[in-house]
């Protein structure tokens, strides 16, 4: 996905791209723009030619004067309403309208983000684009219906006035050249040139918007103030906002010196080329009148900026439709993974497994040649120290990535064969890099799903991972809002809580498979050793997969699966892999040594 020089048909696609988006989005905005154009022109065109012309005109054959200010006031009057709608609509309609823009761009723009695949969020490059396409997204597709019909209206306008200046001067139109260079030569290179020094910063706003993002999240006040982290980051922010100065500088010189001769051509030339050619022609040759130079160079002030409008509509289109491709290109992504992936619809959770499943993040092998099963009704458990592949494993299981070879099945089928959400609803699952969200206790539970008894769900929930007690002392109970981001009153947990409040969405979601990561890598001894009772009882009723770094905790497990290097070592139940006497068995008796006290504390305690 790294950007190319785009063709002039791909930037003109692109463009249209947006207005067909625009248009969906917000008629109203699309249709008063076009009027607004219109009128605009409009009003330019008459007042330096028609109404110049007939005022000149009745002064010259000695008109009533009567009759002359009743035009003028006519005219002033219509242009009058004219510009109150104008800025009715830029004032009134188009902010309320192109708020409606921005919320329906974003959501697609979020809907998409949520369907892409997991992979994608580790790409820089995919990630850059996926920034470039946030980026001011609604005002691109707005700018680009406005540059739109100012191309069209320009160009008629355009027209216009070079047909009546060339009835009055024909070598007069010369000079129109001049801000055709301006605009659209030396524009076109200035465009170029931000363009680049835009693409040359985006790495590093991403990094300046991350740390100004940690600086004001509580998540990292702690290691702010008892670490040297702050230095750290001060140095990624001054290096970023390094690399930003010197990609303004590498474009700096040119810029200007592009901007010097766009300015030149586009206004010196012509105002002052006109006026001394008229002046020329009015007082040397005598060969134009008072009124013709009066009317010739209202025209061709009308006429500069008619065409400065127009071709600053065009290089801004253009512009437009290279920023759009970021925007187009994130939304036409084909992901590989689609999260509306559809199927069918599995019945019921038998079996599931891995045959020969090889994965890789990069070129490197994480998963080697993976083969086991897990049957309906079994606990089984991931070990193995870390870096080993098993949460890796979990995530091939959930279908966040695919293997790179082998298949994983279910009930004997290959699950890419599936229905993606239907196929996942059989699994609730807590990873443990959890995430906690800026809502209440109770949605940070359910996370989106309705059920007919929710409060005593996300109560039995809350009971079984250890945290129930902590949230009924809070004042809102499980109303309360986690994080004090949005709610001052909001609560905010230790480590320990916050992974307790997180296995409490598996144990509240019916699935008939529960899958537990490193469940208990926050809590202290005695609150794990409660929480694997619990998560023991669970299996009952479910099939059981978990990863845990407490061997002691998956002695009761039907089958444990010893990992290294992304491969199964030793396999079968804990008494099987202790009488093997191999990695397993060493790994076990070196943990009972260390926790030989606290297994004395937690017998205790029972």
């Amino acid at each position: 996905m790294k950007d190319k020089k785009l063709s002039l048909k791909k930037t003109l696609d692109n463009a249209f791209y947006a207005l067909k988006l625009g248009i969906s989005f917000s008629k109203q905005i699309f249709f008063n723009i076009i009027f607004v154009a219109i009128l605009g022109y409009f009003q330019w065109v008459f007042f330096s030619s028609v109404f110049m012309k007939h005022i000149v005109g009745s002064l010259d054959r000695g008109d009533d004067h009567m009759k002359i200010l009743t035009y003028i006031g006519i005219c002033g009057l219509a242009i009058g309403l004219m510009n109150l709608y104008q800025h009715y609509f830029e004032n009134v309609t188009l902010p309320v309208e192109l708020t409606r823009l921005y919320g329906k761009l974003y959501h697609m723009l979020f809907d998409k983000a949520k369907n892409v695949e997991l992979s994608c969020y580790e790409d820089a490059d995919f990630y850059n684009r996926y920034t470039m396409a946030m980026d001011g997204a609604d005002e691109k597709i707005s700018d680009t219906m406005r540059r739109f019909w100012g191309i069209i209206f320009g160009s008629v306008a355009t027209g216009f006035v070079f047909y009546l200046m060339f009835s009055i001067d024909r070598l007069a139109v010369i000079f129109i050249i001049s801000p055709l260079l301006g605009n659209f030569l030396f524009g076109s290179i200035k465009n170029r040139f931000e363009y680049k020094r835009y693409q040359e910063q985006v790495s590093g706003n991403k990094m300046m918007n991350y740390v100004s993002r940690v600086m004001y999240l509580p998540d990292y006040a702690k290691e702010l103030r008892l670490f040297n982290v702050y230095d750290l980051l001060k140095k990624q922010y001054s290096d970023a906002t390094d690399n930003n100065v010197k990609a303004a500088s590498r474009y700096a010189f040119p810029n200007a010196f592009v901007n010097f001769w766009k300015i030149t051509f586009t206004f010196s030339v012509i105002f002052e080329g006109v006026l001394f050619y008229a002046i020329y022609r009015n007082l040397v040759t005598g060969s134009i009148s008072l009124a013709d130079l009066t009317i010739m160079t209202s025209m061709m002030v009308s006429m500069t900026w008619i065409l400065i409008g127009l071709f600053d509509d065009i290089v801004n289109f253009m512009k437009d439709g290279v920023f759009i491709n970021n925007l187009r290109g994130f939304l036409e992504y084909e992901e590989k993974i689609p999260e509306d992936t559809d199927g069918e619809i599995p019945a019921s959770f038998e079996s599931l497994s891995f045959e020969d499943v090889s994965f890789s993040y990069t070129d490197e092998e994480t998963i080697r040649h993976l083969s086991f099963s897990i049957n309906k009704g079994e606990i089984a458990a991931l070990v193995g120290h870390n870096g080993a592949g098993k949460t890796t494993i979990i995530k091939l299981l959930l279908r966040l990535y695919d293997p790179t070879s082998g298949v994983i099945r279910l009930n004997g089928r290959d699950i890419r064969e599936y229905n993606l959400h239907a196929y996942r609803e059989l699994f609730a699952t807590t990873f443990q890099d959890f995430a906690i969200m800026g809502m209440s206790v109770r949605d940070n539970v359910l996370m989106g799903r309705h059920y007919e008894d929710e409060d005593a769900i996300v109560d039995s929930a809350l009971r079984k991972s250890g945290i129930y007690e902590r949230i009924e002392k809070l004042e809102n109970g499980l109303s309360t809002v986690m994080t004090k981001e949005f709610d001052e009153n909001g609560a905010v947990f230790s480590g320990g809580e916050s992974q307790k409040l997180a296995v409490s969405r598996t144990f509240a979601r019916p699935a008939p498979v529960k899958i537990f990561d490193e469940p208990s890598s926050a809590l202290d001894p005695i609150a794990e050793y409660e929480l694997f009772n619990n998560i023991a009882k669970e299996g009952k009723e479910h099939t059981l997969l978990f990863i845990s770094h407490r061997l002691s905790s998956v002695k009761h497990c039907d089958k444990v699966f010893m990992l290294e290097k992304g491969q199964i070592i030793e396999e079968g139940s804990h008494d099987e892999l202790m009488k093997l006497n191999g990695s397993y068995a060493k790994m076990y008796r070196r943990q009972a040594n260390n926790y030989l006290a606290i297994e004395d504390t937690e017998e205790t305690a029972v």
